[in-house]
């Protein structure tokens, strides 16, 4: 179906941070498949269990026990400190589970008609409760009428999220991202997640993050949440954690780790054999190489070799970042960008209308890393050139 306006290329093979197109032309990859190869594309570590695997057992459903499921998320509990683990196959499964979870958990508390507080300029996924949840009216548009329950607040605001606890008594959680993805990799202040923390707490509420696109080490944390001493109630990954094969997690503690029950949710596929033995090959590599740090140390390179180089440009309105999650606002609309990078052999996003976007493979080399810095800093001085030229011929045509 004609869901997505595509850029002029076929890619049939990568290694790496590289992708080789049908007539051999070599391109790098500075966004990762929007962040799922955190290990670049064809990592043999990830090649060898899918294959191993898929030789020996890729389906027998969850009516069963599943001995690789039960190992990811033993893994998982460990390093992020949660207590429970359920299994889909994307982020929009793991997202849903954590919008049943806090219906269920309202309900248990009494709340006849539980509501859940969001962030405008959010995206939690295109499900249709997911896409209630998410803060952005075109891509909601259409799709009328929208699933109820959400209470909508602007992101990064303490203030306004402590007011909703006076005005909406049915609240029983917030789902929050630590830095917004598709809303322009918008990082909040260094206190924003401890202050949403302590309103939940103060009223009864689930913390709920939403690290799809933050988790897995992208922030320099194996979740975004550790940079701030916290815990949340509920999480939700996918993305990097299958490296390109589907699966998503929702992890659950503390009062929310016994709210699901035998019934109350399920999956087909979800936490199946194959996926999960993936799961488990893409963290060892994580832990092997310790790519938290990797991401942490790189990422300040590169924000800091854009900022010198962009830094001081007429027409970028802002360049920021965490770990390897990098923006670069521009003042002006700027998805022409894509298609320029494509030219140039470059793979970026931009999102939000104005926000390029780099999400780097965690295993970039220094070189890469550089090579990548360099090409979209001739991309934006040109496209702002272009622009600045354009307009002056606009303002002299105009007298």
């Amino acid at each position: 179906m004609n869901t997505y306006s595509r850029l002029p290329v076929t890619f049939t093979r990568g290694e790496g941070v590289w992708l080789w197109d049908r007539d051999g032309r070599r391109y790098l990859d500075a966004l990762g498949g929007i962040a799922v190869c955190g290990l670049g594309h064809a990592h043999p570590a990830v090649t060898q269990a899918l294959c191993e695997q898929a030789a020996s057992l890729v389906h027998t459903s969850n009516l069963y026990g599943i001995a690789h499921q039960q190992a990811l998320a033993a893994r998982l509990v460990e390093l992020s400190g949660m207590q429970r683990v359920f299994f889909g196959n994307s982020g929009a499964e793991a997202n849903e589970a954590a919008i049943k979870l806090a219906r269920l958990y309202g309900h248990r508390q009494g709340v006849a008609a539980p509501e859940i507080v969001v962030m405008e300029g959010s995206f939690h996924g295109r499900t249709l409760a997911t896409l209630s949840a998410t803060g952005n009216q075109k891509i909601q548009a259409g799709f009328e009428p929208l699933v109820g329950g959400f209470v909508r607040v602007p992101y990064d605001d303490g203030n306004a999220l402590e007011a909703v606890a006076a005005s909406h008594p049915d609240v029983v959680a917030v789902l929050v991202e630590p830095v917004l993805g598709e809303g322009g990799v918008v990082v909040p202040a260094a206190d924003y997640l401890n202050r949403v923390r302590a309103i939940c707490d103060a009223n009864g509420w689930l913390m709920m993050l939403d690290e799809i696109q933050t988790g897995m080490c992208r922030t320099g944390r194996w979740f975004a949440f550790q940079h701030n001493g916290i815990q949340p109630d509920v999480m939700t990954l996918a993305k990097a954690l299958g490296n390109g094969f589907p699966i998503g997690a929702c992890l659950a503690g503390g009062p929310a780790a016994e709210v699901f029950q035998p019934g109350k949710h399920g999956s087909t596929f979800g936490g199946n054999p194959l996926a999960c033995r993936v799961g488990a090959a893409v963290l060892d590599v994580y832990e092997r190489q310790q790519l938290e740090r990797r991401a942490e140390w790189l990422g300040e390179q590169m924000l800091d070799g854009l900022r010198q180089q962009l830094g001081a440009s007429a027409g970028v309105r802002d360049i920021r970042g965490k770990g390897l999650m990098l923006g670069i606002e521009l003042e002006r609309p700027c998805s022409e960008l894509m298609a320029r990078a494509l030219e140039h052999g470059l793979l970026i996003n931009v999102t939000a209308e104005r926000s390029i976007r780099l999400l780097p493979a965690l295993i970039t080399s220094d070189t890469e890393a550089a090579q990548i810095v360099d090409a979209v800093t001739a991309l934006v001085r040109d496209f702002l050139g272009r622009s600045s030229t354009s307009s002056a011929g606009n303002a002299d045509a105009g007298r």
